[in-house]
């Protein structure tokens, strides 16, 4: 099934309102858990960058996983950051150690010249130019930083796409239903993913499936 890309941004105000109040806690936990398995040794400290941060929820899951991390999560869509920092702002235990940001990549500049972690949930299958993230990446990154980026793995067909649908977003709101079956229809596979690492440099990064409807990329840049 040939790729069919969908907008970049998610700035729609009832759109981000939505996905602010859905529960991502499954996938979201899964890649806690997957960050924890690529990275077993990573320091109880330093600056993480959360790319296309959305409404902060997994910046928000790895900063109390990594309570000694400040997190910097950006994102171009400001509906979006609007209600992240609605959520933030009753979560007293993460004051001070979270910020969310307005960026658009490719950025000029970032909050930090580099990072001890870049990680990223579901951006890459936004962008009609994937090599905006990888490029990113290498520039964020310091050496030896965790990198991890977890997206959705685009199905074979549409059919099967729209079962997954089913599957996942029984009973969700239709906003959820319709964006989660164009997502798919806008991911990667992962053949794709790995000619865009090759292509970036960063050939030396693993990749796996991570559930019959994500993959996960991880490695450390100078770190091959």
């Amino acid at each position: 099934m040939e790729r069919i890309p969908e907008p970049e941004l998610m700035d729609e105000e009832e759109q981000a309102r939505v996905y602010a109040a859905a529960d991502f806690s499954e996938p979201h936990d899964r890649f806690i858990e997957l960050f924890r398995e690529a990275f077993p040794g990573f320091g109880a400290s330093g600056f993480v960058l959360d790319l296309g941060c959305g409404p902060g929820d997994i910046s928000m899951r790895f900063a109390r996983a990594y309570p000694g991390c400040t997190v910097h999560g950006i994102d171009g869509a400001q509906a979006m950051l609007k209600c992240g920092q609605d959520l933030l702002d009753e979560a007293p235990d993460l004051r001070g150690r979270i910020e969310l940001l307005h960026c658009l990549l490719p950025a000029e500049t970032l909050p930090r010249p580099t990072y001890d972690a870049v990680i990223s949930n579901s951006l890459l299958h936004h962008l009609a130019d994937p090599s905006v993230l990888w490029k990113t990446v290498v520039a964020a990154a310091a050496t030896g930083a965790a990198v991890f980026i977890m997206d959705l793995m685009r199905p074979e067909s549409a059919a099967e796409a729209r079962r997954l649908t089913e599957i996942y977003m029984a009973g969700e709101p239709g906003i959820l239903r319709r964006d989660f079956y164009n997502s798919l229809l806008a991911a990667f596979t992962p053949d794709e993913v790995r000619d865009q690492l090759e292509a970036s440099g960063l050939g030396v990064f693993e990749l796996r499936q991570a559930s019959d409807r994500h993959l996960a990329v991880w490695g450390s840049l100078g770190c091959g």
